[in-house]
């Protein structure tokens, strides 16, 4: 089954939703052992996107995906802009010309994503990072094959990301501002672990896929 610009392009929008929607809830997660500036560099840029992303010129999936990456650049700070821009850089390599993809284009897409976050900061898995969500939904989405059902290839990455949270949540962090607090860092959650599974949770209700938060910090976040 091929995946439709139209439908990375519904994902995006919902991602910024989300983004917004938890501007400040996300924020007051990084300030647990950060520098409580998360929810609120990710939203000013997502903003930007929601407001831009009907009006861009977008010939094809990569084509959109790097003009995104480079609003990002441009109006995301501290340390998630790089982060997020070289996501949304690296898949939009992958996906250029395409105005669709199959779900093994798509693990393509978010494979080169990841390594080029691993490459861009540094952070490999249990770091306590977003990549300990991230490298384990890329690797669901390698295993899939062209048989595999999409909403419950898609429920599968939720909750992968959801597990992670509490997975995570007793580890000091060794990456990004958290890390400089040392021990302080453990028995919280990570603000871009949460990101990620909320956003997928979120996209589980955009494409009509049943699926019930279990992390306390998705389930507070999705509300």
């Amino acid at each position: 089954m091929a995946i439709s610009q139209a439908n990375i392009e519904k994902a995006i929008d919902t991602t910024a939703d989300t983004v917004l929607r938890n501007e400040h809830y996300f924020s007051d997660l990084d300030g647990l052992a950060g520098d409580g500036d998360f929810g609120t560099s990710l939203a000013t840029g997502f903003r930007i996107i929601k407001a831009d992303l009907p009006a861009i010129e977008k010939p094809d999936i990569g084509a959109m995906l790097i003009k995104l990456s480079m609003l990002m650049s441009k109006h995301i700070g501290g340390s998630s802009g790089p982060i997020w821009c070289t996501g949304f850089m690296k898949a939009g390599v992958i996906a250029k010309g395409k105005t669709e993809v199959t779900l093994e284009e798509l693990a393509a897409m978010i494979g080169n994503a990841v390594d080029g976050i691993m490459a861009r900061g540094g952070a490999q898995l249990g770091d306590k990072t977003l990549l300990d969500a991230l490298i384990p939904v890329s690797e669901r989405l390698k295993a899939a094959d062209a048989t595999s059902d999409p909403a419950a290839l898609l429920k599968d990455c939720a909750d992968i990301a959801d597990n992670a949270v509490d997975a995570t949540r007793s580890l000091v962090a060794r990456r990004g501002r958290a890390s400089q607090v040392g021990e302080r860092s453990g028995d919280t959650p990570d603000p871009g672990i949460v990101a990620i599974a909320t956003i997928l949770t979120d996209w589980c209700k955009a494409f009509g896929v049943d699926r019930t938060a279990t992390a306390p910090e998705v389930a507070k976040a999705v509300a």
